[in-house]
């Protein structure tokens, strides 16, 4: 398996960040002396098949010619459906049918958008710098030896959890009208490949296993994500059914946190328009 990235012609590696096997950032000497520094993030979202920008359309708002753009759009409904779904009353305004089948949308949403971002990093340039534009679209890819393959894959399987869950609690909530309790109780592992995913995210750009606050976008939206990440594993723990009673162990916690996470990836969508533009 060849190296990721390679380096153009005549470029030289003169410093790696790392953690493990995981390359996060490089700095290349080119041939008349001056220095680049690659990131995973940035190639991934400015040097893919599917989100290159072109300088005539670097728009931020309107950009569906850009996987990226849709990326964050997705997101941004699916958060904005599993923040609404678990709010104080909603349940009880519109019935558990319909709340259970809120959160199954939002997580078709999730699910769509993490296919793309795993379309988008499959379909990263091989080369840094620009060169070595991808020619073909690639459908599936392994490359374990990147960071962001791990992180888009795992994040991926997380949503494709929680479809299976939302569905099952959506035809609960069909068959029960008087469903009282969680329309939604979060799949604990599917919870976990999310976390497992947003921490890779934010070591993918800290370059190491933790950083400082920094100002940069590409900080703001791990590290947002990564607070989402954990809020979901929170409502998971607390949505645990206790075998004795048959009761949850905090119904209100549950829900807050799933809210709470749902706010965090609603953040992180919105700033991911401007990121790739």
């Amino acid at each position: 398996m060849s190296s990721y990235p390679e380096a153009p012609e005549g470029w030289t590696p003169v410093a790696r960040r790392a953690v493990g096997p995981f390359t996060t950032h490089l700095t290349f000497r080119r041939p008349d002396g001056s220095t680049t520094v690659w990131s995973s993030r940035a190639h991934r979202k400015h040097a893919s098949r599917l989100s290159r920008v072109a300088p005539q359309n670097e728009r931020v708002w309107w950009a569906p010619e850009r996987a990226s753009w849709w990326i964050g759009v997705l997101f941004a409904i699916g958060s904005s459906c599993f923040l609404l779904a678990p709010f104080p009353g909603f349940v009880e305004l519109v019935g558990s049918g319909v709340d259970g089948m809120l959160f199954f949308v939002g997580s078709v949403f999730f699910t769509s958008a993490a296919t793309l971002q795993c379309l988008e990093t499959f379909n990263a340039d091989r080369e840094a710098g620009g060169a070595g534009h991808r020619q073909r679209l690639r459908l599936l890819a392994f490359e374990p030896r990147r960071i962001d393959w791990w992180s888009s894959v795992l994040q991926l399987v997380g949503t494709l959890l929680f479809n299976l869950d939302t569905f099952r609690a959506m035809q609960t909530g069909l068959e029960q009208p008087s469903y009282d309790r969680l329309v939604w109780r979060p799949d604990a592992v599917g919870s976990a490949c999310f976390l497992v995913s947003g921490y890779l995210a934010y070591v993918e750009v800290c370059g190491g296993l933790a950083c400082r606050p920094r100002r940069g976008l590409e900080w703001r939206i791990a590290a947002v994500n990564l607070a989402g990440c954990v809020a979901f594993g929170i409502s998971a723990v607390a949505s645990y059914v206790l075998p004795a009673t048959g009761g949850v162990i905090d119904l209100a916690a549950a829900n807050a946190f799933t809210a709470l996470g749902a706010l965090c990836f609603l953040v992180g969508a919105v700033l991911l328009l401007p990121e790739s533009a």
